[in-house]
């Protein structure tokens, strides 16, 4: 019969597993978003993608320190949520201060005007409509990074002893 980790070999290999999960997904949907937004001329769009790449890259390097044996990588760890974080956060803070109703304007077709009158909604109550809804999922998006993002790097951080532990009990054995 094989024989079990020790506790701090099972919170290493745990954490080892959601630092490579977190860091490749965060590292993929920031390089593309940025890539994306850079093809489409959006030059903010594409900093961004590339600080969250940035970011998933730091979370990826911590994850190899520990490989190698380097409790320093559990700093690597929380500092890649806390720069995700408040890299998403400026980004809400930004899209929330930016918003304008003239740039709605402008945008709306003959058609779009001819649907809102049709179910008896004026220009002006749609535009009021539109940035509720704008500043709603921009709130909401910039609360739930702080919940998630916070929630990670809280996670890190509480583990940092007994990954310190796990690593000078004996050499990892890990992929």
């Amino acid at each position: 019969m094989p024989k079990s980790p020790s506790l701090p070999a099972a919170v290493l290999a745990r954490v080892l597993r959601v630092s490579t999960f977190e860091g490749r997904t965060v590292f993929v949907i920031g390089a593309g978003g940025g890539v994306l937004s850079a093809l489409f001329g959006d030059w903010f769009g594409a900093v961004v993608g590339a600080l969250v790449a940035g970011a998933g890259a730091v979370e990826l390097h911590g994850g190899q320190l520990l490989r190698n044996g380097q409790g320093r990588g559990m700093n690597w760890l929380v500092r890649s949520q806390l720069l995700l974080g408040n890299t998403i956060l400026l980004y809400c803070a930004i899209r929330l201060l930016s918003i304008s109703v003239t740039s709605l304007d402008a945008d709306m077709t003959p058609d779009l005007r001819a649907a809102l009158s049709q179910y008896g909604m004026g220009v002006k109550e749609f535009e009021v409509l539109a940035v509720k809804l704008y500043r709603l999922v921009y709130s909401l998006v910039a609360a739930l990074t702080l919940l998630y993002q916070g929630g990670m790097a809280l996670y890190y951080h509480r583990r940092r002893k007994t990954v310190t532990e796990a690593l000078s009990s004996a050499p990892p054995q890990l992929p």
